[in-house]
């Protein structure tokens, strides 16, 4: 695997090597070992999934304090541009974000920390998304930083008249009304 650290401190992108022949390929998508010497320790609780077609924007969501999650991500089909904006108390990034294309093509995976908002746009016709946390889903501490955040500056590469969003996506909150994720560790 290669893990290459992104222009964000604690963000991480992998890439799972693969193995192919004329029946397809074999890759080993999660390496405990090796994700430690090269991330550090993250107690992953739960795998999640969700199905989506394209125009789909779910985000940008996050957990406050004790509920805080980290998560690694990664699309076994079609493709999301995946996004991960820095609401870390102190981080010298605070209010950056990272966006990737991943896709079940290449395999790449995003490595997401504690602290920040996640989202993700889905660009081809429907997309398997797959994630790993490190805690439990705690409504209570949920909340949702606007999509289209002018301050963020994030090409979705979708028209917004072609996204289709949730209720509560519709309502997320401006980056001036975040505070910085008290993480509480």
């Amino acid at each position: 695997m290669n893990f290459i650290e992104q222009d964000i401190k604690g963000v991480w992108v992998i890439e799972p090597l693969r193995f192919g022949d004329k029946r397809g390929y074999f890759s080993e998508v999660f390496k405990q070992a090796e994700f430690e010497a090269h991330v550090g320790h993250v107690g992953f609780i739960q795998d999640n999934e969700s199905f989506s077609r394209k125009g789909v924007l779910r985000g940008l969501h996050f957990q406050r304090g004790e509920w805080s999650q980290a998560k690694l991500v990664r699309v076994s089909q079609g493709a999301v541009l995946d996004v991960a904006v820095d609401l870390r108390e102190g981080s010298p990034t605070w209010g950056h974000h990272v966006a990737i294309v991943l896709d079940a093509e290449s395999g790449r995976q995003l490595f997401i920390p504690r602290g920040f908002a996640h989202g993700f746009a889905v660009l081809s016709d429907v997309a398997q998304f797959q994630y790993k946390v490190d805690n439990i889903y705690a409504p209570d501490s949920e909340a949702t930083l606007r999509w289209d955040e002018p301050a963020l500056g994030i090409d979705w590469v979708i028209k917004p008249e072609e996204m289709i969003l949730s209720e509560k996506d519709t309502h997320g909150r401006p980056l001036a009304d975040m505070t910085p994720v008290f993480l509480g560790f």
